[in-house]
């Protein structure tokens, strides 16, 4: 490599370039992490379906008066109803627990009608998905337009905050569902869920028997 060459190339293209001629000279495999050099990003396969009725609940009510539980039970959370019917309940609420990290927690609640020859019954699927945001700064730069000449750069710039979207996952914490479903108790019965490991929500009966001075 002339001169000429090693002036087009910066200091760290150069120790990476070196470092990956000796790895092909020694016949090595490529270390975990070399500057310059990118390494391939490793796929992710989801997989997690199962028996779990984490999200789920069978209701002992109409498919209408499930999906008014879930939005008064949304509504005395602090949540922000975007929109509500017979079908589905969508509520959002948003935290800050620093000033420079937001987030925005979504709900979504569908409601489905079961037959029964007996009384009405109801399934409701629950869901959250939590949005993760940062604040990032933005160097604007001031210019002024002047007729004839065109646009003409001024010597000072200002900085605002934006928010940029980081990062979107789907809530998996079974106590987070369980505590929701278990609001349903204040507008309508649950019905019971079989044991598959999973928290269920635990029926007001059930829990003023066992609490102190319970019945």
């Amino acid at each position: 490599m002339t001169q000429a060459d090693r002036s087009l190339f910066s200091p760290r293209q150069r120790i990476a370039a070196g470092a990956l001629l000796a790895a092909v000279l020694s016949g090595c495999s490529l270390p975990a992490a070399m500057p310059g050099v990118e390494r391939p990003v490793s796929s992710f396969t989801p997989n997690d379906f199962d028996r779990s009725s984490m999200y789920m609940r069978h209701i002992a009510d109409t498919q209408q008066n499930t999906c008014e539980a879930a939005r008064r039970a949304l509504l005395s959370q602090g949540y922000l109803v975007q929109s509500a019917n017979q079908e589905l309940v969508v509520a959002r609420k948003y935290y800050q627990p620093s000033p420079e990290t937001h987030y925005t927690v979504e709900m979504r609640v569908v409601c489905t009608p079961e037959t029964s020859p007996d009384a009405p019954r109801a399934t409701a699927f629950a869901s959250a998905v939590q949005d993760r945001y940062v604040v990032k700064k933005v160097n604007n730069s001031a210019s002024l337009g002047v007729g004839g000449v065109g646009s003409v750069s001024l010597p000072f710039s200002a900085t605002d905050d934006t928010l940029v979207k980081v990062g979107s996952e789907t809530i998996g914490d079974a106590q987070f569902y369980a505590s929701f479903f278990q609001l349903f108790e204040r507008y309508v019965r649950l019905l019971p869920e079989p044991d598959r490991g999973v928290p269920r929500a635990v029926p007001l009966q059930e829990r003023e028997a066992v609490a102190p001075g319970g019945r």
